[in-house]
């Protein structure tokens, strides 16, 4: 028997982008930009906000891009960092410099863990970029583990 995994779709993607921003408006949050990749790292939806400053856009698809590609969220992915820099540094290379280690790459999960793909957020914390992130998933009516 097959599992046919549905890609994420674009009303899916969109919505994940317009709960993140009203996450952030909510918190008063510095202007974000906003990328929804699917599971091959493709962009579905983009978003960015007035006043974001120049390199959002390369930070938050470097954060989502870097969570696809490594299956865990950046935060988890700058902890791991910390106890192993010389291979985060080569696989930094290796990807050509397209993964961020700070939070704000947030992994997008169906109902049974599969991996969807993943919302990258830049321009505030860290932490709030990935608080926000987190919310537009949930928003959009998706998760982040299995179960969720």
């Amino acid at each position: 028997m097959t599992v046919t995994i549905a890609p994420l779709t674009l009303a899916q993607a969109q919505a994940i982008v317009a709960g993140t921003l009203a996450e952030a408006r909510g918190r008063n949050a510095r202007p974000l930009a906003v990328v929804v990749l699917d599971a091959g790292a493709h962009p579905v939806a983009f978003a960015r906000e007035d006043g974001a400053s120049l390199y959002r856009f390369d930070i938050a698809c470097a954060k989502a891009e870097g969570a696809v590609g490594m299956d865990a969220d950046t935060a988890i992915l700058a902890e791991r960092a910390k106890g192993n820099p010389v291979f985060f540094q080569s696989v930094s290379a290796a990807v050509g410099g397209r993964i961020a280690f700070s939070a704000g790459g947030v992994v997008i999960r169906d109902a049974a863990g599969a991996l969807l793909g993943a919302v990258g957020v830049s321009g505030d914390t860290g932490e709030c970029d990935a608080e926000c992130a987190l919310s537009g998933i949930r928003l959009a009516g998706l998760g982040t583990e299995a179960g969720a």
